[in-house]
């Protein structure tokens, strides 16, 4: 099964696309997707859907695993990101794609064994788990591919 992953936001949004095959995982694609903090919202969600729908097209995947929001403290942010969100889930339904989502609970869980585990180890865990040199940068894509990661492990 082809798995995006997505870690979503405004300013840099990031994606990683793993194959899962009976609890086994390997790196097809990751990367992340930019947009100007000069441009307006519009135009930054249209930059998202653009970009994101290409990526979707290239690589084939058969789900996506998106990153649910937490924001506790600034409210601004966390509605721009939502906005993003929102382009985020028209694209993969739109594309014919199941749309899962996954907290950063559940993927600290899946990756480490521990909820509350740090950044750090979450990227490293990415790391061995799809059997790279090294972490993925910039940090949006290794949370991306952890997305991914969380939802080729609820498959087993």
């Amino acid at each position: 099964m082809r798995i995006i992953g997505i870690d979503p936001g405004t300013g840099i949004l990031g994606f990683g696309v793993i194959d899962a095959d009976k609890g086994k995982f390997s790196l097809v694609d990751a990367g992340v997707i930019r947009t100007s903090p000069k441009e307006d919202d519009a135009t930054r969600l249209v930059t998202i859907y653009d970009e994101l729908k290409s990526v979707i097209d290239d690589v084939n995947a058969d789900v996506m695993a998106v990153e649910k929001l937490f924001f506790s403290q600034n409210v601004t942010t966390a509605m721009t990101v939502s906005q993003a969100r929102g382009v985020i889930l028209l694209i993969g339904v739109k594309a014919g794609l199941k749309v899962f989502d996954y907290t950063p609970l559940q993927i600290k869980q899946a990756l480490t064994g521990y909820g509350r585990a740090e950044k750090k180890q979450i990227q490293e865990m990415v790391r061995v788990i799809l059997k790279l040199d090294t972490v993925p940068k910039p940090d949006d894509c290794a949370d991306a591919l952890a997305a991914a990661i969380t939802h080729g492990m609820t498959l087993r």
